[in-house]
């Protein structure tokens, strides 16, 4: 609490030294990612029954396993191509994913030179290189494992992004009187508050808000640049290979449909969730769902090839989890099987993360060494009902 004190002074003065208001992105990039305050930055509990929220790699090993299945015959081709068989996982959060896949390439034979993380959380490093350290030495695994600075700028493999765009500062826009209006924050009776800014360039707004007729007055939602931006970069930078993300989110027409008035923010503390922002600012997880249409448009405008888009649950069945699962357990042994189940629910269910969450991918120049010219069904997992040809 007292840390959480220290932030919001530091926000204060950040909005007193700013004229009196900032845009809701660097509020969310400072309670999430200042040094020393920020969530991510403090040494503090995130993740598991102890944590704020449980990501599904933490849920199972199932889920990284069922990944493993649609990255193997990727890094083949790209060995059999004489091309570097690498990963690179974007925020790795408690190394779970990142133990869980190197484990099971390894089983499956894949080849596996390199698995890079980048990772701008110190405290998270310390704990992804400490949990990787054991299981390395435990495994013997030939993989080398690195943390890189920065993003490389020429980059061939596979790229890992586990509920990372949902963490990126997003801006909050409010219809007033006929027009967009940014939603920042400002001091009002000593709390952090509210308070609109000025309009939206017309170059920020996604097209499905562009007939205001649509949207009732005070419609409030999201818009992403920030999220496109790092989209842009990547897909830039990532010169042969595939990309592959997990995060929940809907496309335009879901996101923002006129029913939903009041966007999308979530605040996560001790497995409840919020709406309200400014609860216990660098205490809590504050995250946007994904606009997956407008990241989608940005990656094919920035040279990626083929683009898919489904929801979570069908992906792990289709990429075979449904298997693993049975080889992980005997269905006819309740005591041992129950906990597999109640992972599986988890995860399939519409109801839980199988329908919220999506899976996202798009390849770049991989057609010339693997046969993925015209989709990604060749890949387990990406050869379901693609969201993005609706």
């Amino acid at each position: 609490m007292e840390r959480s004190q220290l932030l919001r002074q530091k926000i204060k003065a950040q909005i007193s030294q700013n004229g009196g208001w900032i845009p809701f992105s660097r509020y969310m990039e400072t309670v999430l990612y200042a040094p020393e305050y920020g969530y991510y930055s403090a040494d503090l509990p995130k993740f598991g029954p102890v944590g704020d929220f449980i990501t599904a790699p933490e849920l199972s090993p199932l889920f990284g396993q069922t990944i493993a299945n649609c990255l193997a015959p990727c890094l083949h081709a790209l060995q059999q191509a004489g091309l570097p068989p690498h990963i690179l996982e974007f925020g790795a959060g408690s190394g779970k994913l990142a133990e869980t896949l190197v484990q099971q390439l390894t089983q499956l034979g894949a080849p596996l030179a390199h698995y890079d993380i980048l990772e701008i959380s110190p405290n998270l490093v310390n704990r992804q290189q400490k949990c990787l350290a054991e299981a390395k030495k435990q495994h013997g695994w030939p993989t080398e494992l690195r943390w890189l600075q920065a993003m490389p700028k020429a980059f061939v493999g596979i790229i890992l992004a586990n509920e990372v765009l949902d963490a990126l500062p997003c801006e909050v826009i409010m219809l007033q009187q006929g027009r967009w209006v940014f939603q920042g924050v400002s001091v009002i009776a000593e709390q952090l508050q509210w308070s609109t800014g000025g309009e939206v360039p017309k170059d920020l707004l996604p097209c499905n808000l562009q007939n205001i007729a649509d949207f009732a007055e005070g419609y409030t939602t999201e818009i992403h640049p920030q999220s496109n931006d790092w989209i842009r970069t990547l897909t830039r930078n990532l010169q042969t290979g595939l990309f592959l993300s997990f995060d929940y989110g809907f496309p335009a027409h879901e996101f923002y449909h006129p029913q939903r008035q009041a966007g999308s923010l979530m605040v996560h503390h001790r497995h409840q969730s919020m709406t309200d922002p400014f609860y216990l600012p660098g205490l809590c997880d504050l995250t946007s769902h994904v606009e997956w249409s407008g990241i989608s448009k940005t990656a094919l405008d920035a040279g990626a090839d083929t683009l898919y888009l489904n929801n979570q649950g069908s992906f792990l069945l289709e990429a075979g989890i449904g298997d693993l699962a049975l080889h992980a357990g005997d269905p006819n042994n309740p005591k041992q099987f129950l906990p597999i189940s109640h992972a599986l629910q988890k995860l399939l269910s519409e109801a839980e993360m199988g329908e919220l969450f999506k899976v996202f991918a798009f390849t770049k120049n991989l057609h010339a060494i693997f046969p993925l010219a015209e989709d990604l069904s060749i890949l387990p997992g990406l050869g379901g009902r693609n969201r993005l040809v609706e």
